[in-house]
């Protein structure tokens, strides 16, 4: 064969390995992007969640202290209760427990 030919397969095979190369690198870049946008994504929506979790924590804690607020004034009416029945006897109660007042 002619040196041409061998000049001319050589460029050709270079050119073939120069088109692969580059097709890998684009092929590289357009996955690394894809995870970059579904990275971004998923970030987004755990701050939706965190967002949501937390709301849901302040409205839990405002929510508990309504209700200790609550049995503090049932206990209250308990206690007045026991001091208002002649039937209980409250100076007796040693641990202060209300419901643990003497009946006679």
């Amino acid at each position: 064969m002619d040196w041409w030919i061998w000049l001319l397969i050589i460029l050709g095979v270079l050119l073939l390995v120069g088109i692969i190369v580059v097709g890998g690198r684009n092929a590289r870049e357009r996955r690394l992007e894809s995870k970059r946008v579904e990275a971004t994504e998923l970030r987004r929506e755990a701050g939706q969640r965190t967002e949501s979790a937390e709301q849901r924590e302040r409205l839990a804690a405002e929510e508990a202290d309504r209700a200790r607020r609550e049995r503090e004034a049932a206990e209250q009416h308990a206690q007045r209760a026991d001091e208002i029945d002649p039937d209980v006897d409250v100076n007796t109660d040693a641990d202060g427990d209300d419901d643990a007042a003497l009946r006679r």
